[in-house]
């Protein structure tokens, strides 16, 4: 698992035809990606390995679910069987947190020297007298007049393009103010939103609802078309404008598939769903109570805080601790972290004689469970009990001895 799960280039680097191309293959091996995962999952491969991509997305999946990193495995050499059965088993999230890891422990790159820019024009050389004519007249010069004081020659006149050329501005013209008066741009003016109740009103509705996932997305929208009774348009108004073209039921079915279909993706984090939606939190939980689905909402987030704080696998919890943001949003970071604690003190406790070193009693817990011995050794070093441990260790007593 340590081999080859190493960032080879930068995920923005990752051409976007090639990141299409793999998260079409995902959809259709049954585990959809988000952008971002796509990237990050490429960047571990190189560029000259772009073409195998290519050739891999350009038949059926051979097994199902297989996720962006999946398909980085099976470039690799893996199985899709083997594949599948790692995607299913949450592999591949601990693949993914053990890359972002290993990225930040990577010494930074130099940064390269600034570029000072000039805005001097060029300075123009002066000329050079020949020497070639000066030495053809002391040909025929005697020894006295070589050796003899000579006057200086006033220097030649520069030709009247050249003079005004170092006379010219040594700055770049500076950015003109934007036009005034009957040269100023002004936006078309705006209809009364009384034009949305009226019948023609009810198909630039029914098209807005379509593109766009709420109401306040929809109001964003119109407000730059439409202006209400004592100014811009407001939510109420664009309320009533459904309600009267009957386009209300839609809007709510939409808005609740929506925003069910987000807190599933994201795993119950709100921050997260507000993000994607494009609505603050406020704006999430009165849409959630118009919508009438916040009993829902709440019974999803509660069944991924039952998930975080009950999973077997020593690994899934190890990356949710890396997940401050998360476990803050589902409330449970307090709890997550006393009970994570407590279980690594008792796991330490078998192998704490046997380690000289804390990074050798990591290594030895990450092996006896299957885990990354770089995300216990982070644990031990977020919960607190590094220290206390380093101290009990051979070589961490040795050093505490005055």
């Amino acid at each position: 698992m340590n081999s080859h799960w190493q960032r080879q280039r930068q995920p923005d680097d990752v051409p976007t035809p090639v990141a299409v191309a793999v998260s079409d293959y995902c959809r259709r091996a049954k585990s959809p990606a988000t952008p971002t995962e796509v990237r990050e999952a490429l960047a571990l491969l190189a560029e000259s390995e772009d073409f195998r991509v290519r050739t891999l997305t350009d038949t059926e999946p051979e097994a199902t679910p297989l996720g962006p990193f999946a398909v980085v495995d099976v470039l690799k050499g893996t199985a899709p069987a083997l594949a599948a059965v790692r995607q299913g088993s949450g592999y591949y999230e601990v693949v993914q947190e053990l890359a972002r890891v290993r990225e930040e422990k990577r010494p930074p790159a130099p940064p390269p020297a600034p570029e000072v820019p000039s805005f001097a024009t060029p300075a123009v050389p002066a000329p050079v007298p020949a020497r070639r004519e000066a030495s053809e007249k002391s040909r025929g010069e005697t020894v006295q007049a070589r050796i003899a004081p000579r006057k200086r020659t006033t220097p030649e006149p520069l030709p009247p393009e050249l003079d005004e050329a170092g006379e010219a501005p040594s700055f770049l013209k500076r950015d003109l103010p934007k036009p005034r008066g009957r040269f100023t741009r002004l936006d078309a003016p705006k209809t009364s939103f009384q034009e949305l109740t009226r019948a023609s009103g009810r198909e630039t509705l029914e098209a807005s609802i379509e593109a766009h996932e709420h109401r306040f997305a929809l109001l964003k929208s119109l407000e730059g078309q439409y202006n209400g009774a004592r100014g811009d348009l407001t939510l109420s108004e664009l309320e009533g404008a459904l309600r009267a073209q009957g386009l209300m039921e839609a809007m709510e079915t939409r808005e609740r598939t929506a925003i069910l279909a987000a807190f599933t993706e994201h795993r119950g984090a709100s921050g997260r769903v507000g993000w994607a939606l494009g609505l603050s939190p406020s704006e999430l939980k009165q849409l959630e109570a118009k919508a009438g689905i916040s009993q829902e909402v709440e019974e999803l987030r509660e069944r991924f805080r039952r998930e975080a704080l009950t999973t077997r696998h020593l690994t899934q919890r190890l990356d949710l601790l890396g997940r401050d943001k998360y476990l803050a949003d589902l409330g449970i970071k307090k709890r997550f972290t006393d009970l994570l604690r407590r279980e690594l003190e008792v796991l330490v406790r078998d192998e704490l004689p046997a380690a000289t070193t804390l990074s050798e009693l990591a290594e030895a817990v990450a092996r006896k469970h299957r885990a990354p011995s770089e995300l216990v050794l982070r644990a031990l070093e977020r919960l607190g009990v590094a220290e206390e441990l380093r101290k009990r260790t051979p070589d961490g007593s040795r050093h505490s001895t005055p």
